[in-house]
């Protein structure tokens, strides 16, 4: 009888697991290989997911709505064969996770990429003390800037991602009640075009830009040291040992920081030259041609990088008058990403189009002053391609 009892118990469980297993069946990884279910959780009272857009080439763009993070790229390599060319993790758990693994992985980034100087801005003579997280200074809206925060989405179609960040005034300080609005487009010329629009209530500074760490080669066990770029820059912004601009725009002309003329990027990273040392290699931004008159050129060509080993090759193009190269400096081997890869320093390459950093504080630099009844527009391109 026991025995009896026992049997139907365990029939019972197993037709109740296999009941549960029916109602949430297994949800299709990614090209990448994401799991989608991964991404599935509630942060700070806010649901998150993961949202994929595809081209009619079959390109992938994997994108989570916490701090409107771009998770993987698969673009063609010049064999046909599709690699993952972002740097990135495989769960939500991680992102969020800002003790253990505090990143910028794939960000939109906001209310200012970049740092600011001291923490401090002045607007109307009033001067506002904003959170100080790196050597100082306020870096990418601070620790709680919104590559931490969720932004609401709503997938428009196969193809286009719009997500919205309603940031309070008085948001890590800042003045303003702001509303912004990413919009990230996967074409059919296999360029992400991401768009970024802002309204506010009381004057405040902007500048947005994302954060996605380039593997082009697609294996993140190898530097990219080899990959080839072109930045179409006369001039760049020096910094001082605390990674913060002088104020100064220097010419590139017979320094490392001349890409005008392609070259690899680790021709001259070590060479013996006070800003390559200020900046522990590459962390600088570069003042763009492309930008004339207050305006810039989206039919320009900012930047390209090129790998040798993959032929996967990235062109960016933007409305911005800067762009921030970062060659992955402060990777260590600390954090594994997707597929249990361990990022180690220089794997990876950043391309930020932006405002100048600190530009608050430079008034002589393109404004970054939003005022109500204006709107702030800023666009920029990644299309990718192949160099055979």
């Amino acid at each position: 009888m026991k025995n009896i009892k026992r049997f139907s118990s365990l029939l019972s469980l197993s037709l109740v697991m296999l009941a549960s297993c029916c109602a949430q069946p297994a949800q299709k990884l990614t090209l990448s290989g994401l799991d989608p279910a991964k991404f599935v959780d509630t942060i700070k009272g806010k649901a998150t997911a993961l949202y994929t857009l595809k081209n009619k080439n079959g390109m992938e763009v994997c994108i989570t709505n916490f701090g409107g993070r771009v998770v993987s790229i698969m673009a063609p390599d010049k064999n046909g064969k599709f690699q993952d060319v972002v740097l990135g993790f495989d769960n939500v758990k991680q992102y969020a996770d800002t003790k253990n693994t505090p990143s910028d992985y794939g960000a939109s980034i906001g209310r200012y990429a970049n740092r600011i100087k001291d923490g401090k801005i002045t607007i109307d003579g009033k001067t506002i003390q904003l959170p100080k997280n790196n050597f100082g200074h306020c870096l990418h809206g601070g620790p709680e800037g919104w590559q931490y925060q969720v932004y609401q989405a709503k997938q428009l179609g196969p193809q286009t991602l719009k997500l919205t960040m309603d940031s309070p005034d008085g948001d890590a300080n800042f003045p303003g009640h702001v509303i912004a609005v990413v919009t990230y487009k996967l074409l059919d010329n296999n360029a992400l075009d991401i768009s970024y629009e802002a309204t506010t209530d009381k004057k405040t500074v902007i500048n947005m830009t994302n954060h996605s760490y380039f593997v082009l080669g697609g294996d993140p066990d190898g530097l990219s040291l080899d990959n080839i770029l072109y930045v179409n820059a006369d001039n760049y912004t020096p910094v001082d040992s605390t990674y913060m601009t002088t104020g100064e725009i220097a010419p590139v002309a017979g320094t490392p920081f001349d890409f005008r003329t392609p070259k690899a990027i680790g021709k001259d990273i070590n060479a013996k030259n006070t800003q390559i040392k200020n900046g522990n290699g590459y962390d600088h931004n570069w003042v763009l041609n492309t930008y004339k008159n207050g305006k810039g050129n989206l039919n320009q060509v900012a930047a390209r990088l090129t790998s040798p080993k993959s032929g996967i090759s990235l062109e960016v193009y933007t409305n911005e008058p800067g762009i921030q190269v970062y060659t992955g400096n402060f990777q260590d081997g600390t954090y594994t990403g997707k597929k249990g890869k361990v990022y180690q320093k220089r794997v990876s390459v950043c391309l930020e189009t932006q405002k100048y950093p600190d530009t608050p504080n430079k008034p002589n630099w393109p404004s970054c002053i939003l005022a109500p009844g204006e709107k702030y527009e800023s666009h920029c391109i990644f299309k990718f391609g192949i160099t055979k």
